[in-house]
């Protein structure tokens, strides 16, 4: 008898691979997506391809996965894949094959966004520059031009996805994709030309027949089959919900923080409200899949941000630009995962009912045939803590926060009641630039009309003439001044985002808009010489526009100047795209071999200059950044690789830059000898520069004695459907953990009792065990990981009752 159970299990561990092999179903109903017969609840993150390397790709997967993550979500990027008609390129960070393969050998699903519009503070929304000189194109609408275009590059996309079998339909990870993006936002300015837009795309999208799912985000009319999804902070209040009842609660962006513009403070949104609105969904809108966005945002490297966009992109995010964990918001929401798993059975068969704690109070409940059970308790009062009788039982619930429950009578989570461990980031100086003999410069040469031979009678429009390949275009002309008058007035109006003004190659003012408000005018009292004056006019674009209808009808670049009150907008100009250290490509090792390098300091400062110096990798592994907080606004250059564009010297409301350190991937980097080359606009100061190494050794945690416990010290017992701990007993704990191959060297504080502060700052309070040091210290060091029970008896005794107390720590890992 043994033996045929032996072979009945190996017959159906052969089915199971076989399934995998030929491919898994993907379906949908109004509960959640159904994968391989089985419905799903999904917690999804997006991580996109080209913001990091392929090396960070498969750490980025892990830490996700170990976040109780189950699916993986990046958009397309068509203008990096396609930056010329016909000419693609799926190499190096561009690689979508391989990234969705490392997350399929991950063992997660992916969810894939191709558009091929896709916005994301991404250059041009992701479109191609060159769609804009196809004759009678409108983006977006009802277009023939257009759609022939769409339609070819999602073709491709996705004959190269079957070619790998990466759908599920054939085995791989990807079960759902995405087409358009956020159109509702724009598809009334199409008036009639919007709808059928939409009718079309979803109609071609399924037409590719990919065996899974295809989305469009905030369009909430989706033709069917395609599902209508949420985008926002707060899907669990805006989403209007599915457009039909066969079709699950989707919310494909779920803002973890948001992006930052130069001169605008950081957006920082807490975990706690995250979390919040995670449940709130679930519980109120029956969501079966939710995505943060982003899980990790990564590097806008090279020119890839959009208009105003700073390098580094959601920072904020659970995994840093850098790829490490912030805490605590990776480990709340993995507290959050896994007490919502605990209630999946309820969630996904169960009937929900909704019942009225109080005044701003409420339960959901989810209750299945089989008596198993999931409530969901919410206080939307975010003034007070509020104590709620459900089931005869009486609960308390902070302010603003959801409970868990997930047998509907033992709370295992709540929004609001942080239990892992906090990080801080913590940074060291690898070396510095301040040798006046490791720096060289190169000047920009200022030009001026007669070296220029591209002419118009008029102002022609920066992006359809740079067509993508500089930030900078010149515009120049000549300026006959017959009078002894030597005082002036120069008066330009443009619709770039920086300009620059010189004449007779002397800088004379400069001027920027911002994210806000993107044109700009430049006033300046000049001096004129007798005779021929030389004014050349730089505009720059801080990135391309990347949102709003009819991108096609954007317009950057000069609009208006005036000459000592004479207007020179018809006036013979003459153009220069870009800047000669940009075609000489100066910032590689061969182009700056053929160039005449200055010693550093060897003449008086110009605005324009190039800078070169050589240096060594740091040791070690951790992540590497160069502080660029002297230079002022440009871009870098490390071994021929652009760390992307930046803007020092445009500071916040509140006086400091947007962002000052830039990440440089190891992968970027040689163990000697790494040229790196800076483009200077403004007036910058490289030896003040240094290079540096991005930690997070600093960990801390802050829990009272009124914290649950961990959710992975509970289970769902199969017989009795009944929520019970793993190890009976176990209490809140503080959970510390270091970096890998790093160990808790130093516990800078401890007090269990009242003490005062957070994980910045720590002092004693009024009630203080005098065993809470050596306690502590005895359980962590010299260890990866470790965990106290916050109580009484694991201090020896109480030190003073009858008042609720708390544990701090604060500890050093090495």
């Amino acid at each position: 008898m043994k033996i045929l159970w032996i072979l009945l299990y190996c017959f159906l561990l052969f089915l199971n691979a076989f399934g995998l092999a030929c491919g898994r179903n993907v379906t949908y109903d109004g509960r959640s997506l159904i994968i391989s017969g089985q419905h799903k609840m999904l917690f999804s993150g997006s991580i996109h391809y080209p913001r990091s390397t392929p090396e960070m790709w498969p750490s980025l997967i892990a830490k996700a996965k170990e976040g109780g993550l189950d699916v993986i979500q990046t958009y397309v990027f068509w203008n990096l894949h396609e930056p010329q008609l016909g000419q693609y390129d799926f190499s190096g960070r561009r690689d979508l094959v391989k990234f969705i393969k490392e997350i399929h050998a991950h063992g997660l699903y992916a969810c894939l966004r191709i558009g091929p519009f896709i916005e994301s503070e991404w250059s041009y929304g992701g479109l191609p520059l060159w769609l804009h000189d196809i004759p009678g194109i409108v983006y977006r609408s009802d277009n023939k031009p257009f759609k022939l275009h769409m339609e070819r590059f999602t073709k491709k996309i996705v004959d190269m996805m079957k070619s790998e079998k990466l759908y599920a339909s054939q085995g791989g990870p990807i079960i759902l994709s995405q087409i358009e993006n956020e159109y509702k936002n724009v598809e009334a300015d199409f008036h009639e030309k919007g709808p059928p837009y939409v009718r079309w795309a979803a109609k071609m999208a399924v037409g590719l027949q990919t065996g899974v799912p295809w989305i469009m985000c905030k369009q909430d009319d989706a033709p069917d089959p395609v599902i209508n999804t949420c985008n926002g902070m707060r899907c669990g209040q805006t989403f209007a919900g599915p457009n039909s009842p066969n079709k699950p609660s989707l919310w494909t962006e779920n803002w973890t923080s948001f992006y930052q513009t130069y001169g605008e403070e950081p957006y920082l949104r807490s975990v706690e409200d995250i979390a919040f609105h995670v449940a709130l969904f679930i519980a109120k809108k029956g969501g079966s899949y939710v995505n943060y966005y982003m899980y990790h945002g990564g590097t806008n490297f090279g020119r890839t941000a959009s208009e105003y966009v700073i390098t580094s992109y959601y920072d904020e995010a659970p995994l840093d630009e850098y790829g490490l964990i912030r805490q605590p918001k990776w480990g709340h929401l993995k507290e959050l995962h896994a007490a919502i798993k605990l209630c999946s059975k309820p969630l996904l068969s169960g009937r929900l009912t909704n019942l009225s704690l109080g005044g701003k109070q409420e339960a959901y409940i989810f209750k299945g045939n089989s008596g198993e059970c999931a409530a969901f308790l919410v206080n939307l009062d975010n003034k007070r803590d509020v104590k709620v009788l459900f089931q005869n039982v009486s609960y308390e619930l902070p302010r603003k926060s959801i409970s868990i429950l997930p047998d509907c009578k033992t709370p295992v989570f709540n929004t609001a009641k942080i239990s892992t461990q906090y990080n801080t980031r913590s940074v060291t100086s690898r070396r510095t630039f301040d040798s006046i003999e490791k720096w060289e410069e190169h000047k920009e040469v200022i030009p001026s009309i007669h070296k220029t031979s591209l002419r118009a009678n008029s102002f022609l429009e920066q992006m359809s003439t740079t067509k993508g390949t500089s930030d900078y275009l010149w515009y120049t002309f000549r300026f006959p001044n017959p009078d002894q008058t030597a005082q002036s007035v120069l008066n330009v109006h443009s619709n770039g985002h920086v300009l620059q003004a010189f004449i007779n190659g002397d800088f004379v003012g400069s001027a920027h808009g911002s994210h806000q408000n993107k044109s700009l005018s430049l006033e300046k009292n000049v001096t004129l010489r007798t005779g021929p004056n030389y004014i050349s006019l730089l505009s720059a674009m801080v990135g391309l526009p990347d949102a709003g209808a009819h991108l096609e009808r954007r317009a950057a670049g000069l609009t208006r100047v005036r000459v000592h009150g004479k207007d020179f907008t018809n006036q013979r100009w003459g153009y220069q795209v870009g800047l000669l250290g940009e075609r000489r490509q100066i910032y590689t090792d061969l182009g700056s071999s053929k160039i005449q390098w200055s010693r550093y300091g060897s003449s008086r400062h110009q605005r324009l200059t190039w800078y070169k110096t050589i240096f060594d990798e740091p040791p070690g592994n951790d992540p590497v950044a160069l502080n660029m907080g002297s230079m002022g606004k440009g871009e870098a250059w490390v071994n021929g690789q652009s760390i992307g564009r930046y803007w020092v010297s445009f500071l916040t409301s509140q006086g400091s830059p947007s962002q000052t350190r830039y990440n440089v991937p190891r992968s970027f980097l040689k163990p000697r000898e790494n040229l790196l080359v800076l483009l200077e606009e403004e007036i910058g100061y490289p030896l003040g520069i240094s290079l540096d190494t991005i930690s997070r050794t600093k960990v801390c945690g802050l829990v009272s004695e009124s914290h649950l416990p961990p959710v992975c010290s509970w289970t769902r017992h199969d017989q009795s459907e009944e929520i019970c701990q793993i190890n009976s007993g176990r209490g809140p704990q503080v959970q510390l953990q270091c970096p890998p191959n790093t160990t808790i060297s130093k516990i800078s504080f401890a007090s269990f009792g009242t003490p005062f502060g957070d994980c910045e700052s720590q002092i004693l309070g009024t009630c203080h065990s005098s065993n809470s040091r050596a306690t502590v210290e005895k359980e962590c060091l010299g260890k990866s990981k470790c965990s106290i029970i916050v109580a009484s008896h694991t201090f020896g005794d109480d030190p003073c009752p009858g008042i609720p107390k708390s544990l701090l720590v604060d500890a050093q890992c090495k």
